[in-house]
């Protein structure tokens, strides 16, 4: 097993954010991982759990043990107890090290306070044995101090040329040729066993606070809390200004400060917010309350969610404060919590990472190994994806990810004036390469070779032009000609409207009788696949055995080993009834389609996910307890259960992704966030890239 110890060479260098980060790499490399942060140190103002421990906890769905408490360690250290200290510890790991193939061992951060704490990491990497990353910033100093300020902190582990101190990290880089400048001017890197493991550029997207961390660090009152959780504060502006001179500043992600009484910024800000420009929020200083008349008359954006907050202190000692706030990720805040750990993530070197700690003990794929291997394999499939709901705010974003991030290119459908305008509202940038079609200068093209396709069906020409006012029908012909690799709606359109044109006009593929779905769970600990829970209500014995084939093939084309369970309410011969005979008859069906795939049923959804409860009510079955794709009954279950499976991990899902059609189209659920477009879109163009490679 392999142990990382990494350590701080001062405070405030990204020390939690780089073991998430560190983490999610490790995951990614299909490496079962471990967490331990060995003595607490809580920020003023914290009254929870230790925060990096919580903050994996929520990220990573791991539970590291409980830290020691700061006044324990202090306690130990005077009375002259550093063994009995670095026993307590080891005792720690031993329980984080359980079952995994490498621990990450966050060290303690050197404070005013806490002048000890470099003394105490190196005995922990002693005690631990582990490789010792060094985590540092660039603050106001040359490229060689700064090196030397990490050439000390790495003697305390023996070295830069030590064998167990084997590199740094590197966080909140401005200079984007500063590993350049590391290499060249300085002696940092020239030790052999001494790399660069990570330059994390600065972002200031993560560095931005939720509206309501601004009220609780603030102590302000709130007049309107609107979005306060989602909002976040990308600018801050303390406005002195007359009006004329302040609405070009009013933007996305802006924070308006302003005494109270300046009824004319208020109402300004509240225009803002109801043409669509998402403020982060107003923030009323100097101990006047608003007007409440004016909050009367600004009624309309406060119910569009524009958060309202007022404090007491004037307008230097508020921009002061607001300044001085704690920019720790809050425990609570679990999407920003997410976007650095795949940011810092991306920036780490993964591939030295995954050899130093060797193979696994069993191949897993974990759900951000799997959404890496996704995306990776999207941006090479290079597809171009057709979206229908091109004006969409939530397919506008999501497109502008993938295009940025090279996963898809994506095509929207919709007139270029109606993005533009979704894109400033939301304060978005728009590619100027990002490919959008207004669908009333294509639907005409369309017409003749959708009537072709239609003609059994009594489909003219004028018929035909209606339909293709819906943009799902002119996606999906798109599909048909080949003009477009696959197609992804939903976010407005219901599951109906999405699949009956693909029905119609793309057909099933050779081999399979009907259309039916899956959905990958992103389960902490690994990802299953979960079919059918969207398309077919009440599926016969032959349909069911269908469905187990299609998915347990979607599972296997996206790296997870399929073990197929078909869940009833009845394991084995334990019980009869209609509905469990359907389940045994499908079974039967499917093992004599593909007799090499491991398929076991009936079985009840435990015997199939819990290993001690399957060793117990099907001890002879190659997949109670260990399986990957669950095959449900019907509709009613597959929905049901994948819902509460979701809503009570709070994980995530993605899908549904429909099979068995000739090329790909996906669905989305009209709650999905823009992630889940996302990984639709990079789902269809590798199912796309599949298709073609098949011929």
């Amino acid at each position: 097993m392999q142990t990382f110890f990494i350590a701080p060479t001062g405070f405030g260098v990204g020390l939690t954010s780089t073991s998430l980060g560190l983490l999610r790499a490790l995951e990614r490399g299909g490496l079962k991982v471990g967490f331990y942060k060995p003595i607490a140190q809580h920020h003023p103002g914290d009254a929870g759990p230790e925060r990096s421990s919580e903050l994996v906890a929520r990220t990573h769905g791991l539970q590291p043990p409980v830290s020691l408490p700061l006044a324990q360690v202090e306690r130990m250290l005077g009375e002259d107890q550093l063994d009995e200290l670095m026993e307590a510890c080891v005792q720690g790991f031993a329980q984080a090290a359980q079952d995994k193939d490498v621990v990450v061992v966050e060290g303690m951060v050197p404070t005013r306070q806490v002048s000890y704490a470099a003394q105490i990491n190196q005995q922990l990497a002693r005690s631990l044995d582990a490789d010792v990353i060094l985590v540092s910033a660039p603050v106001e100093e040359g490229i060689k101090v700064f090196a030397d300020r990490v050439e000390i902190h790495a003697q305390t582990f023996g070295g830069v040329s030590h064998p167990k101190v084997v590199g740094v990290i590197v966080n909140k880089i401005r200079d984007d040729d500063f590993a350049e400048q590391l290499r060249s001017q300085t002696h940092l890197l020239r030790h052999d066993g001494f790399r660069l493991l990570g330059q994390v550029p600065w972002h200031d997207a993560l560095n931005a606070p939720r509206m309501y961390d601004v009220a609780t660090q603030m102590g302000a009152h709130i007049v309107n809390a609107g979005e306060h959780e989602k909002r976040r504060v990308q600018t801050i502006m303390l406005c002195a200004r007359a009006v004329p001179n302040t609405v070009p500043l009013l933007q996305a992600g802006v924070l308006v400060v302003t005494p109270g009484d300046r009824d004319d910024i208020i109402m300004a800000a509240s225009l803002a917010a109801l043409n669509g420009v998402p403020l982060a929020g107003l923030l009323l200083c100097s101990n006047f309350a608003p007007d409440a008349r004016i909050l009367d008359l600004c009624r309309g954006a406060l119910q569009s969610g524009l958060p309202v907050y007022t404090v007491t202190t004037n307008s230097y000692d508020t921009a002061t404060r607001l300044n001085r706030m704690n920019r720790e990720i809050p425990i609570d805040d679990r999407a920003r919590a997410e976007q650095v750990t795949e940011f810092v993530a991306s920036h780490l070197d993964q591939d030295w990472l995954r050899a130093r700690s060797g193979t696994p003990r069993e191949a897993r794929l974990s759900p951000p190994a799997f959404r890496y291997q996704l995306v990776k394999r999207a941006q090479a499939a290079n597809k171009r994806i057709v979206l229908p709901e091109g004006a969409e705010p939530r397919t506008v974003q999501a497109a502008i990810i993938c295009h940025t991030r090279g996963i898809a290119r994506c095509v929207l459908l919709a007139s270029r004036q109606e993005v533009e305008d979704v894109a400033r509202a939301q304060g978005l940038e728009l590619p100027a390469d990002l490919e959008i079609l207004d669908p009333k200068a294509l639907r005409k093209q369309y017409v003749a070779p959708m009537v072709a396709l239609r003609k059994g069906k009594g489909l003219n020409e004028p018929m035909a032009l209606a339909q293709l006012e819906d943009p799902v029908v002119l996606g999906t012909m798109m599909l048909a000609q080949d003009d477009v690799d696959g197609l992804v709606s939903g976010a407005i359109n219901t599951t109906a409207n999405t699949i009956r044109p693909a029905l119609q006009l793309i057909k099933t593929a050779p081999g399979y009788q009907l259309v039916s779905s899956v959905f990958f769970m992103l389960l902490p600990e690994q990802v299953l696949v979960y079919g059918d829970c969207a398309v077919n209500p009440h599926p016969t014995a032959p349909e069911l055995a269908e469905i187990a084939l299609q998915s347990a093939a979607s599972a296997e084309a996206f790296g997870i080993t399929p073990r197929v369970a078909m869940i009833s309410y009845s394991t084995g011969a334990s019980g009869g009834g209609a509905e469990v005979e359907k389940v045994r008859e499908a079974t039967a069906l499917a093992r004599a389609a593909r007799p090499d795939l491991l398929i076991d049923g009936p079985l009840q959804y435990d015997a199939a996910a819990t290993e001690s409860v399957g060793r117990q009510k099907a001890p002879d079955s190659p997949v109670a307890g260990r399986a990957t794709v669950f095959v449900f009954p019907d509709l009613n279950t597959g929905n049901t259960t994948y819902k509460a499976v979701q809503r009570s991990t709070n994980c995530l899902s993605v899908g549904p992704m429909l099979q068995g059609l000739n090329k790909p189209v996906n669905d989305l659920s009209r709650g999905a966030l823009v992630d889940d477009i996302v990984y639709t879109i990079a789902l269809t163009a590798v199912q796309a890239d599949r298709r073609d490679a098949a011929g």
